[in-house]
């Protein structure tokens, strides 16, 4: 069924698609291949041009190979071919190039796109047969945005197919630079779909993309034109996170909201371009498209997700973006996870479990559209709490009275409104009743929070929405004391 998944050569859309196929990214390919020509380390076979045997030499001597040569002159890959190295090369044979071009003249193809075609099929180390694992291995097409290597999905299980779309038909002809071995189809350039179909480890992944036969995830991921970062999780997060329950027991619509919580569209974040961080996912809050639910990325120790998740594997990069495998299913998130994720807030944390009759947590974790959510939070930030203690001249948050504490809290939340920070605007100046009682002014000008004792708080941080509500980070504790 997995069919609908395969890239398919479009000459138009080829002609156009991202920046991929620019001049400029092959010129910076010729100057890296110049690099692997004239400076391979001692590993590199030298090759006698009176006895040459290159990988070249045997597709040029092989009629069967007759349209790859083609091919490869037309880009000028040929002479990379002929050179020092040590490669392996997956050949497409004749028949498996007038599958892929489906009646299209070679030479019509555009010339950016063939490269990277072909690049898909090259890596530069030599892997025998027997070398070959099921996994990962770049290869040396490339990403447009980042320019990183692409990855290949080589399923060793029952002889060796590529991408869940090409075999390996014979095995380990050597050249002077590395290796060939014949495959039966033309590895298309692979898409996110493309891993996430060909991974046994991410079935259940699949299974909730399509549940239902809904294909909107796979349609989307499939866009070659566009950017994502996915976060896949494995079979054995989606086992812990149903508990028992199947798929088809969740409602379609809160899972499709978790599934699009993994998803960050228009990036492709690999794991070193991380930082601690908020993302906007491809979920958003209540239906509405301009609120788009955010994601804390922590790596302090590792790539750790909403404090819920980690990445087990990072970068298997597709022509569309990147996929790092998770841990643990990332479920919709409440205003008390980013409390909990991000130690920006660890003293708030510390201030709202401060008492056992503190109820604020399971509170501040009501689901959207149940009384009294959904919630606009004012949270202050550790240095926030160091002031209002070294304002207050005490030690430590246990030295603030219990009922002080609660009504200092209660003035940081807002019941039943979801006020983003382009919401400000049209309350500027109007007193807002918090969970207490208490009231606050809004000031949109700055923007910032007057608390009832006329001090002003600059929010530093807007927009980190939750599926229940949102939260903005301020810089000093509000107060009524």
């Amino acid at each position: 069924m997995f069919n609908l998944f395969k890239f398919v050569l479009n000459i138009q859309t080829q002609k156009t698609m991202k920046t991929l196929f620019n001049y400029a990214k092959i010129a910076i390919l010729a100057i890296a291949f110049t690099g692997i020509i004239s400076c391979g380390d001692d590993d590199d076979n030298n090759i006698d041009p009176i006895t040459s045997n290159t990988i070249a030499d045997i597709v040029t001597n092989n009629p069967n190979f007759s349209s790859l040569l083609a091919a490869l002159q037309q880009t000028g890959l040929d002479a990379t071919l002929s050179a020092n190295g040590n490669f392996t090369v997956f050949a497409p044979t004749n028949a498996a190039f007038d599958t892929f071009l489906g009646g299209t003249a070679l030479e019509d193809v555009d010339n950016d796109a063939l490269t990277q075609i072909l690049l898909n099929h090259v890596l530069n180390v030599e892997l025998a047969s027997t070398d070959l694992t099921t996994g990962y291995q770049k290869n040396l097409a490339t990403e447009a945005s980042t320019n990183a290597n692409l990855d290949m999905y080589i399923d060793t299980t029952s002889g060796v197919v590529i991408n869940g779309q090409s075999t390996v038909t014979t095995a380990d002809i050597n050249a002077d630079n590395g290796i060939v071995h014949i495959v039966d189809a033309v590895i298309d350039l692979p898409t996110i779909v493309t891993f996430a179909t060909t991974n046994p480890a991410l079935s259940s992944l699949v299974a909730a993309l399509t549940d239902e036969g809904n294909m909107t995830f796979v349609n989307l991921l499939s866009d070659t034109n566009a950017d994502f970062t996915v976060f896949a999780p494995t079979n054995g997060a989606f086992t812990t996170f149903l508990d028992g329950a199947t798929l088809g027991d969740v409602d379609n619509g809160v899972l499709a909201q978790v599934l699009s919580n993994h998803v960050i569209p228009g990036a492709v974040a690999i794991s070193t371009s991380l930082s601690n961080s908020y993302v906007s996912t491809a979920a958003v809050f209540n239906g509405e498209a301009d609120a788009p639910i955010s994601m804390y990325i922590n790596t302090d120790s590792g790539v750790t997700l909403n404090g819920v998740s980690n990445v087990a594997q990072a970068d298997i990069v597709a022509v569309n973006g990147v996929v790092h495998v998770v841990d643990a299913v990332i479920g919709l998130p409440d205003v008390t996870t980013f409390a909990t994720a991000d130690p920006t807030f660890s003293s708030l944390v510390a201030a709202l479990t401060a008492d056992a009759s503190f109820g604020y947590v399971g509170a501040l974790q009501t689901a959207n559209g149940t009384d009294p959510a959904p919630f606009t939070v004012f949270a202050p930030t550790n240095d926030a709490f160091a002031d209002l203690l070294t304002d207050l001249g005490l030690a430590s948050l246990d030295d603030v009275p219990v009922g002080t504490l609660a009504a200092t809290l209660e003035l940081h939340v807002v019941t039943g409104s979801n006020v983003r920070a382009e919401d400000l605007a049209g309350i500027d100046g109007a007193n807002v009743t918090t969970l207490g009682g208490g009231e606050i002014t809004i000031d949109a000008s700055t923007p910032a929070i007057i608390d009832p004792d006329g001090g002003s708080n600059p929010i530093i941080v807007t927009n980190v929405q939750a599926a229940n509500g949102v939260v903005h980070a301020v810089s000093r504790v509000l107060r009524d004391l």
